[in-house]
């Protein structure tokens, strides 16, 4: 039954590529577990993680940088996916608050996939409102209620979003929260296995 599920929180950022990877073993623990996903945007700080804009960026940070980004790709090549580094700092706000929308419409797996898969083949824009409404229309969602979203409750909603994630002590994604227990990255997952398996969860 639905109320015998926990509620696992699982904030996520589509600019982020372990975020991309930790999606598919995100979605696997509701198969293993009896478990759902509360999905909740969270905007990944690039310039102040990683010394500011591209052009001022200290050597130090961007060997950081492509260390992260050589460490993605070695996650991405074992499992058949393409990850290249976005070649600007993308203001993700506006695909955050198309996320909201898409999981009120109960379509938030399919529609974030082709999103996430897009922006790390540099297929898709994610500060573009009319790029963003094509991923929606192959998924079945209404662009032009989109639209109305970004223009009156979506702020609001990311607002709200973006609070939970200041409440749950959030400092970069993918962070699952299960019950009560913060797990950042997309190498944790398996922590949360092992959390839910103490817990007496798997199906």
């Amino acid at each position: 039954m639905a109320d015998d599920l926990l509620t696992v929180r699982l904030y996520y950022d589509y600019k982020s590529p372990f975020t991309y990877l930790a999606m598919h073993p995100a979605y696997a623990l509701m198969e293993s577990h009896r478990v759902r996903l509360h999905y909740i945007p969270h905007e990944l700080d690039v310039r102040g993680t990683f010394g500011g804009e591209l052009d001022h960026r200290p050597e130090r940070d961007w060997r950081k940088v492509r260390y992260l980004y050589l460490d993605a790709r070695r996650y991405a090549n074992a499992r058949g996916m393409i990850i290249r580094g976005p070649q600007k700092i993308f203001d993700s706000r506006l695909s955050l608050m198309s996320g909201l929308f898409a999981d009120k419409h109960a379509a938030f797996r399919p529609y974030s996939d082709r999103v996430f898969e897009r922006f790390f083949k540099r297929e898709l824009d994610i500060e573009d409102c009319a790029a963003l409404a094509a991923v929606m229309k192959e998924t079945g969602l209404d662009a032009e209620a989109f639209n109305r979203y970004v223009a009156h409750e979506g702020p609001r909603e990311l607002s709200e979003a973006f609070a939970a994630g200041d409440r749950d002590a959030v400092f970069g994604v993918p962070t699952f929260i299960v019950d009560g227990e913060p797990f950042w990255g997309n190498d944790r997952v398996e922590w949360v296995v092992r959390k839910l398996d103490a817990m007496g969860l798997r199906r």
